[in-house]
């Protein structure tokens, strides 16, 4: 059975209006612009309003996505939508997007790998349309990340910002599209980035909710050395898969959890920040979201060009990871 080649061909991107900065940090909780700068590079990040919910930025970046693909909703066969922020257990936020897209003949599913959820939704949206089950499929990440943080702690309320990022995936020239995936997880690492109740193991009650259950927590040490670690491990088995090394690289899009963190793996990769898109600075760390809305960015800046060959990287909580090589 011969595999179609499968691509990205269109991406769009969204965020909210409302600006959270560091000064607006420094009125909340006991830190500093030039700290919360040094250490993780962020200095804005966007929240969404009260009204919005995760679906609601996934419908507009999608809608940009699919106007840049040159295609109609009702021309897609699947949605899959990479969130650890649904609108609500269920139905899916897949689901209720495409209802909203009008996108009637599509397949939908929403998929949990926390950061490197949009990795593992272009794994597997790509593989629906390779073997030709699929024509067109929609793989979004978006997240509502301020409906989850604790605005009391200092540790994690710097980090976490709200958007969405889409992509559409089809049919492209023989020689270019998905040259690889490299996906993985470690389990055993569960207990150091989380959301401890709401679910079935510790289902919501006055107690969760008085210790702040329902709130990201996350051992910000170790949750950094595995990063150091992963990102770079994980973009040089995709680069092998591939028959590639890294001095093919044309641009890295890494996840945008912390500058240090992604100048580790230019280290590693010996790139310059010329080769890579950094964007939380504007936009903080958006967990699924942000990988695509950095290369939705690049995008937009002419930084992609075709026949480039891109390395999209993230690593997150599970313990998960994921990267994938593109030839634009």
């Amino acid at each position: 059975m011969s595999l179609v080649p499968v691509g990205i061909i269109g991406t769009g991107k969204y965020v909210p209006d409302r600006i959270l900065t560091n000064q607006d940090l420094e009125q909340m909780v006991d830190t500093n612009d030039e700290w919360i700068v040094t250490r993780t590079g962020m200095r804005e990040r966007r929240l969404a309003s009260p009204e919005q919910a995760s679906s609601d930025l996934a419908y507009e970046a999608a809608v940009k996505a699919v106007q840049a693909a040159g295609i109609s909703a009702e021309q897609l066969d699947l949605i899959v939508v990479a969130t650890v922020t649904p609108d609500m257990s269920f139905p899916s936020t897949a689901c209720l997007l495409q209802a909203k897209l009008g996108a009637s003949k599509a397949a939908a599913f929403d998929l949990s790998a926390a950061c490197s959820g949009f990795i593992y939704g272009l794994a597997n949206a790509s593989n629906f349309i390779a073997t030709g089950v699929y024509k067109y499929a929609l793989v979004i990440g978006a997240e509502c990340l301020s409906k989850i943080t604790d605005y009391t702690d200092r540790n994690t309320c710097i980090l976490f910002g709200d958007g969405a990022g889409a992509v559409v995936l089809g049919q492209v020239p023989e020689g270019r599209g998905f040259k690889s995936f490299e996906l993985g997880a470690d389990g055993s690492g569960g207990n150091l980035l989380k959301v401890s109740a709401g679910g079935s193991r510790r289902p919501a009650s006055a107690q969760t909710l008085d210790n702040k259950e329902h709130f990201i927590y996350m051992a910000g040490s170790e949750v950094f050395k595995f990063a150091v670690r992963i990102m770079g491990n994980a973009a040089e088995a995709a680069l092998s898969k591939a028959g590639m090394t890294k001095t093919d690289i044309d641009l890295l899009v890494p996840h945008q959890a912390n500058i240090r963190i992604i100048q580790a793996a230019l280290n590693r990769l010996d790139l310059s920040e010329e080769k890579c898109m950094i964007n939380l600075h504007k936009y903080g760390n958006v967990s699924a979201a942000s990988i695509p809305i950095a290369l939705a960015e690049a995008v937009e800046e002419g930084r992609v060009q075709e026949s480039d060959r891109l390395v999209l990287v993230g690593f997150g909580g599970g313990l998960t990871w994921g990267a994938s090589v593109i030839v634009w």
